[in-house]
């Protein structure tokens, strides 16, 4: 078959032409690869974030079943639960000595593990000395992880050290299911270094529930692992 005069020659890629476009794919591969590895580590990192407390693992795994088959819940989302936590140190000597407001923030910081906030008078009262304003305590409201971490600290390890300990009453909630308790001295937690106290402070840690009822309450806590006395039969 005749060539046709007027089609023109192609030119012939060279081998430096060649090898750049062969050497594309691998370039773009390597860059794909890197990708997916930097990826990884972030993937990894996410998932690390996503703790999840003992003390919450112990509520879906075996509160939620024992609850429900002790009251009957025909839907899961009714089983009561812990809704936060509230720590709060009453410091009416700091009107006189702010040094211990100073040192009750870093102890209640490091028995919960975030910042506390300073409460503040809200009103004067000439009898204690007492100018509306002034710092008088200190207070955390713990939700989630940290909640369930203090709880756990709190009732296994704090709770049986103090002296002669036989329990916490059954006595200190409030009618809707919501759970109070004193504590006398920080010392029990063993975050806080006793070289380290100038005073001791005593707390309030008001347990927050989604209870209706006081039986509702108590049974979530017991379940849950608090320490109640046992009463005389």
């Amino acid at each position: 078959m005749a060539k046709d005069p007027n089609e023109q020659k192609k030119p012939a890629e060279s081998k430096k032409d060649f090898g750049k476009k062969e050497g594309k794919a691998p370039k773009q591969q390597a860059a794909k690869a890197e990708a997916a590895g930097s990826e990884a580590p972030k993937a990894a990192k996410a998932s690390s974030k996503r703790s999840d407390a003992r003390l919450r693992r112990h509520y879906q795994e075996r509160v939620v079943p024992a609850l429900v088959k002790e009251f009957g819940y025909k839907n899961v989302m009714a089983v009561p639960k812990i809704d936060k936590v509230s720590v709060n140190i009453g410091l009416g000597e700091a009107t006189q000595n702010a040094k211990l407001m100073d040192g009750a923030v870093n102890e209640l910081g490091q028995i919960t593990g975030q910042k506390p906030v300073i409460t503040k008078a809200k009103k004067s009262i000439a009898a204690f000395k007492l100018r509306e304003g002034m710092s008088i305590g200190t207070m955390v409201t713990l939700r989630g992880d940290r909640m369930y971490e203090f709880l756990d600290r709190l009732m296994n390890v704090a709770l049986p050290r103090v002296r002669d300990f036989r329990g916490v009453s059954t006595k200190s909630f409030d009618g809707r299911g919501n759970y109070t308790l004193g504590i006398k001295d920080q010392l029990i937690f063993p975050e806080i270094d006793y070289n380290k106290v100038e005073k001791v402070k005593g707390m309030n840690i008001s347990i927050t529930t989604t209870a209706r009822s006081d039986a509702e309450g108590l049974a979530l806590l017991r379940h849950m692992g608090m320490p109640f006395r046992q009463q005389a039969s």
